[in-house]
């Protein structure tokens, strides 16, 4: 299986890159990872809503320019499914046993999606309804798609 995340913007802080390349080693003994960073906008501190609904067009743009035919896009949107560890291993295994063989999951900018990058979604995931920071939350994607392969595969993992 092959699993693209795109995110936009890139990760500054050290601990962040270092849990990512960690993730990066583990996952790859359970499928092809690629991780695209596109840039982001930089938004000011009191945008209006006209000035917010650009900037997510123009990370959007950014965004669709990475998303192929073949890939069953998954987004991050605080208004998604929420599923349990358990729940988003069975849906990776489920897409893979459909001949879904290549999964995009799309992380947004520190505003969100634009609604082109939505409208491209084939399934809306959500974590929490809690903002996470997009740096943060690459971390706790990778965790998630790392432990659903070890479920997946009868492999123990933490609880």
């Amino acid at each position: 299986m092959k699993i693209t995340l795109i995110t936009v913007g890139k990760i500054k802080e050290k601990y962040f890159r270092d849990a990512v390349e960690e993730y990066i080693k583990r996952l790859g003994k359970y499928c092809k990872l690629e991780i695209i960073e596109v840039a982001d906008e930089k938004t000011p501190e009191r945008a209006g809503r006209a000035l917010e609904e650009q900037i997510r067009t123009k990370e959007g743009e950014r965004i669709l320019k990475h998303i192929s035919e073949d890939g069953f896009v998954i987004t991050l949107e605080i208004q998604g499914k929420m599923l349990s560890s358990e729940e988003l291993s069975s849906k990776i295994e489920n897409l893979g046993i459909q001949g879904k063989s290549h999964l995009i999951f799309v992380i947004g900018g520190s505003i969100g999606l634009g609604k082109e990058v939505m409208k491209k979604s084939d399934f809306a995931l959500s974590f929490s309804k809690m903002t996470f920071p997009h740096q943060l939350m690459r971390v706790i994607l990778l965790e998630q798609i790392y432990r659903g392969f070890r479920i997946m595969n009868g492999e123990p993992y933490h609880k």
